[in-house]
Formats: C-alpha cells, structure tokens, sequence
C-alpha cells in the first residue's frame, strides 16, 4: 500500500465513536514530533472524525485509505 514509515500501529476496528477518536489521541500523545501512527478502524463515522480531529489538533493525516469496510489513517504528530 504505503511505504510511509510507520511509528506505531492502533487497531479500532470494532470500536464504535467516541473510541477511535480517544484512542488515537492517546496514542499520538506518547509520539515524537514528526512520528507517523496507523489506525485501522471499521466505524464509518471515524472518516469525518478524524478529518475534524485532525483540524482541530493540527496533526496531519498524511494518507487515508479505505478497503473492505475498513479504514486506515496514517496520522503525523505535529
């Protein structure tokens, strides 16, 4: 798919809103500036979410894709 360098990888699938959200939060906040994290997950509302997310903390989402009913954001810590 990507050869993005991924720090650290988050699986959300099957967690349903707030929870992705939260987790990534959690997650990004125990990177390095510049330090890219994958989440996967299979809630169809986490594609709005974390674009709203990402605006409103100012981490980049440096590539999204979605396959099969599951969606996965590469997400850069600014």
């Amino acid at each position: 798919m990507s050869d993005i360098k991924v720090k650290q990888e988050l699986d959300a699938r099957g967690m349903s809103c707030p929870l992705p959200i939260l987790k990534t939060k959690k997650a990004i906040d125990g990177l390095a500036k510049g330090e890219i994290l994958k989440m996967t997950a299979t809630d169809p509302g986490s594609v709005a979410d974390m674009d709203s997310w990402s605006k409103r903390t100012g981490h980049k989402i440096v590539e999204q894709s979605q396959t099969d009913g599951e969606f996965t954001f590469f997400i850069k810590k600014q």
